[in-house]
């Protein structure tokens, strides 16, 4: 396999200072499965000198700044498949990885009616200095990550790992989890067929958010653009905020997946099981 792609320099990365943690982490970085979990919203961090774009220290513990427990699920699915993951290193209010850069969201001002103040005026300079620093380095290792895969003749499936609150905008969200997908139905139609059998469990079809909804990027970036087979989860933040909610989960969703993966058809791009 192609050596493995390593952090651009301090240089590429000017708002990242000693101290500070890379734009992206690596676990199970040598996982030999045919299968790439990505987390675009694994931390809260911030760099040092962003002073937390001015939020206060009790925004640290909201939604708006990261995906909580999803780096946790996102570690415990890699190591269930033994499959490589990436995790963002970055608050997605410095940079929300899973937008488009000209979607107004990509630096979102106001989120959940909380107001983000360092990103109320937001310069193009101020732009493309986090694009340089934190939303490039990711999808290069993404797609350097894939690039890879590609090189040795197979054809990965990406699994993007997310949460959502179990309240949003006063509207109380009664699935436990969601499967997201667009063009390729090949993972999500079993898995939700799979999941339904469950019972006391509410199951989300493109619900709580769509995966054909424009600011979703991850995925359709570098899956659905190259046919590849893919799954978006959507995990409710309060079932799996606790190291035992999340072995439960990840065990249970492991399982089916576990069974779908195993499907050797599955990995072919999607214009080619078409034809």
């Amino acid at each position: 396999m192609a050596a493995r792609q390593q952090p651009p320099g301090k240089s590429d990365q000017p708002l990242i200072r000693p101290g500070d943690p890379p734009p992206y982490s690596w676990y199970n970085a040598d996982g030999s499965a045919p299968i790439f979990v990505v987390c675009d919203h694994a931390s809260r961090e911030f760099p040092a000198a962003m002073n937390r774009l001015g939020l206060a220290p009790w925004v640290m513990d909201q939604h708006v700044v990261c995906d909580f427990g999803a780096a946790r699920m996102t570690r415990s699915l890699a190591e269930r498949f033994d499959a490589p993951a990436l995790l963002a290193g970055y608050s997605r209010v410095v940079v929300d990885l899973n937008r488009r850069l000209d979607d107004p969201t990509c630096f979102i001002q106001v989120s959940d009616g909380i107001a983000i103040p360092g990103n109320l005026e937001i310069s193009n300079d101020d732009r493309e200095l986090r694009t340089r620093s934190f939303y490039r380095p990711y999808h290069d290792a993404i797609a350097g990550r894939l690039a890879e895969f590609e090189a040795n003749g197979i054809v990965p499936v990406l699994v993007a790992v997310h949460s959502c609150t179990p309240v949003f905008d006063r509207f109380v969200r009664p699935w436990h989890i969601g499967v997201l997908w667009d063009k390729d139905p090949r993972i999500a139609i079993p898995l939700l067929e799979r999941l339904n059998r469950i019972d006391n469990i509410c199951v989300g079809a493109n619900e709580p958010y769509s995966g054909r909804h424009p600011h979703d990027f991850t995925v359709d970036f570098h899956a659905e653009s190259a046919g590849l087979p893919n799954i978006n989860l959507e995990f409710r933040q309060d079932l799996i905020e606790s190291r035992e909610g999340t072995r439960v989960w990840a065990e249970r969703v492991g399982d089916i997946m576990q069974e779908i993966l195993a499907d050797e058809s599955l990995y072919t791009r999607l214009q080619d099981s078409d034809n």
